[in-house]
């Protein structure tokens, strides 16, 4: 009795573990259908959206490209050379000056009345030698009273010299045409020597400098003509001259290479602005001249995607030569050949191509 009990409840047990078993294996495989169902699963067959570009032979300039920067001509600080309190500033940021023309004057009063004071002065002892002149002549007064009157006038128009050249002082003139770009102080301010007032640009003649490495440097001579392209006038460019080679390496270890140009009509071109010398190194050449971007694989396998039949094909290519942002092949294309410029992410050889 007791031993068919314990063969029941065995069996029980038994039972208990297989449907544990069944019912985890039923849980693994709902758990999976629901992980497979949440993954995305890719169609290769869906057409995939590109941008293309059909290829024909064409002619380059065999250049390299140079950014540099615009920088002013000529550019100073101007400040007075005798301190006093700025009575009128005649111009302002953005004002057009010619040479020689007045842009501040500080008080000069004080200056002025020791001048007048100067000018009695002389007025006085001039009047003194000619009657001095007179007397020495008739022998009433003795000589040398005259002579000390003529000292004194000579003295007197040397103080006089001076003064004029100290009020001459209390005005700044423009050095050179220009612009002005930054006013530094205000009327009722205190001036001194040195210390800036106003600052003149002139940017009608424009430094262009751009820096070159140690291999490139030789491609460049003193009075050398090349043409530079504006950025910010994309279909503007002017032609500068060399002016100066750097002798000594910057940080980056590249040399300053400057070129001087005569700025744009209306002076468009601002000191700051950003441009490209075109450096031609040989002679021109042909071939299919496609964006850099589109290159994939290694710089020693390069290879690209076209279009074919309405499918991608990857084909192997040659690389010619490589300028700014472009690439020259010279194999693996045909005049015509359609090339995808855009849309890689989730292309492969052998893709159903769906044109933009």
């Amino acid at each position: 009795m007791e031993s068919g009990k314990k063969s029941s409840k065995k069996i029980v047990y038994i039972v208990i573990a297989i449907l544990l078993i069944v019912l985890v294996i039923i849980k693994l495989k709902t758990n999976k259908s629901i992980t497979e169902s949440k993954v995305y699963q890719y169609d290769k067959e869906k057409p995939i959206n590109v941008s293309f570009q059909i290829v024909k032979s064409q002619d380059a300039k065999n250049e390299i490209n140079y950014t540099g920067t615009f920088e002013p001509y000529r550019e100073s600080k101007l400040s007075v050379e005798q301190q006093g309190k700025i009575n009128s500033i005649l111009v302002d940021v953005g004002s057009i000056v010619t040479k020689g023309q007045k842009l501040v004057e500080i008080d000069n009063a004080l200056l002025r009345q020791q001048i007048n004071s100067i000018d009695i002065q002389i007025e006085g002892l001039e009047a003194d030698i000619k009657r001095y002149t007179v007397l020495a002549s008739a022998d009433a007064i003795q000589g040398v009273q005259l002579e000390k009157s003529q000292l004194a006038l000579k003295s007197a128009q040397a103080q006089k010299s001076t003064l004029n050249e100290q009020l001459s002082k209390t005005t700044v003139y423009a050095p050179f045409d220009g612009i002005i770009t930054a006013k530094l102080s205000e009327i009722g301010s205190f001036a001194a020597p040195g210390v800036p007032i106003l600052q003149l640009t002139d940017i009608k003649t424009l430094k262009f400098t751009i820096n070159v490495s140690e291999n490139d440097i030789h491609q460049f001579k003193k009075d050398q003509e090349c043409e530079i392209k504006v950025d910010a006038y994309s279909n503007t460019s002017i032609i500068g001259k060399l002016t100066m080679i750097g002798s000594k390496s910057n940080v980056g270890n590249s040399y300053p290479i400057q070129f001087t140009t005569q700025n744009m009509a209306d002076e468009k071109i601002k000191a700051g602005m950003f441009g490209k010398l075109m450096l031609n190194i040989g002679d021109a050449f042909s071939g299919y001249i496609v964006p850099s971007s589109i290159l994939i694989g290694s710089g020693s396998q390069p290879q690209i995607y076209i279009i074919k039949s309405g499918k991608a094909k990857l084909i192997e290519v040659a690389i010619s030569k490589r300028f700014a942002d472009k690439l020259l092949l010279t194999k693996g294309l045909n005049e015509g050949d359609t090339v995808i410029t855009n849309g890689f992410t989730t292309l492969f050889d052998g893709a159903n191509i769906n044109v933009k």
